[in-house]
Parts: C-alpha cells; structure tokens; sequence
C-alpha cells in the first residue's frame, strides 16, 4: 500500500508540472524612479506600452535601464517619453545599435491620451515616468500625473514617515514584551 501511495504521489508530481518559477525569466520589476515620489504628488497613474527596437529589449533584459530623469509629454496627439536612458548592446553592430536617451513612443489608448492632455495643460502638473516592468513579454512603463512638492512639503512627508517608523518600533516592542 506504502509503494502505491508514492507511485500517486510521484504521477501527481509530474502531472502538475515543474516550478512556479521557470528558469531565465527576468524579474518583473526593471526600474523604478525613486526621486519621482520624493519630488512629485502622485495623483492618478497609467499603464503604457513603448515602442522598442531589439537591441534595446535586449539591453532591458539585462537591466542596464535608468529612468531616474524620465518624463513623457504629448505632441500630437502621441506621447513621448524623454529622458529614459538605455544603454547600447554590447555586441551590437554600429549600424543596428540606438541612441540612449532617444525619444520613445509610449502606446496609450486614445481616451488616455486625451485626459493627459487636458491634466497636463492645468498649472504645475506633468507626467513621470514611476517605474518600468515586464508584463508577459512586453515592457510597460507606469505614468504618473503628478504635481511638483516644494521643500515644505518634502519636509513634512519625511517627517510624517519617521513618525510612522517610530510607532511601528514602538509597537514591535511593546508586543515583544508580552
């Protein structure tokens, strides 16, 4: 009965599969702006597609992306992205690399694009580039319309986040001890 029990065992290990995790498959995340959130109030985001050509996929696969200085502004009826640095491909010709800070066409729906048009419009709103990540197969990249801080309000977030740090330290403490 004990070998049968294993035999089911092993057939129902086989039958689902290997890993969750399968092997060469980048991570989701490729990189984010993390002076974006200290700059800027975030108040809406949006999902984009952007259009790439193959040497800078394969420069993204191996992470080698910095969007710290990325923004995205409509011309004509399209958004473009700025600022967002990828490096060439090492073992690409001259003739099939790209430019690294190119201008890159964000793909949004019509709808999307329309509404950043008209929030970008209003006083001291722009569009950011937060993060960039892989979806399926594709790369994405997350906008936000956003609105610049002053240093006051710099300030006071951070001291809104040490306050918070403080009571959840007060708090592990307080639960330790009981």
């Amino acid at each position: 009965m004990v070998e049968f029990l294993d035999h089911r065992f092993y057939l129902h290990f086989i039958m689902s599969g290997k890993s969750k995790k399968k092997k060469g498959q980048p991570s989701p995340e490729i990189s984010t702006n993390k002076k974006a959130r200290r700059d800027y109030a975030i108040e809406e985001k949006f999902e984009a597609g952007i259009e790439l050509v193959g040497t800078e996929v394969k420069s993204i696969r191996d992470k080698k992306v910095n969007i710290a200085d990325s923004f995205a502004r409509i011309e004509k009826g399209q958004c473009i992205l700025y600022g967002c640095d990828i490096q060439p491909w090492q073992t690409a010709g001259e003739w099939f690399q790209h430019a690294p800070k190119r201008p890159r066409r964000l793909l949004l729906h019509k709808k999307e694009i329309l509404k950043m048009a008209v929030e970008t419009q209003a006083k001291g709103y722009s569009l950011v580039a937060l993060r960039m990540y892989w979806k399926g197969s594709r790369v994405k990249v997350e906008l936000g319309l956003a609105k610049g801080k002053n240093h006051v309000d710099q300030r006071q977030d951070l001291k809104s986040r040490v306050e918070l740090m403080e009571a959840k330290r007060e708090m592990a403490k307080f639960n330790k001890g009981q």
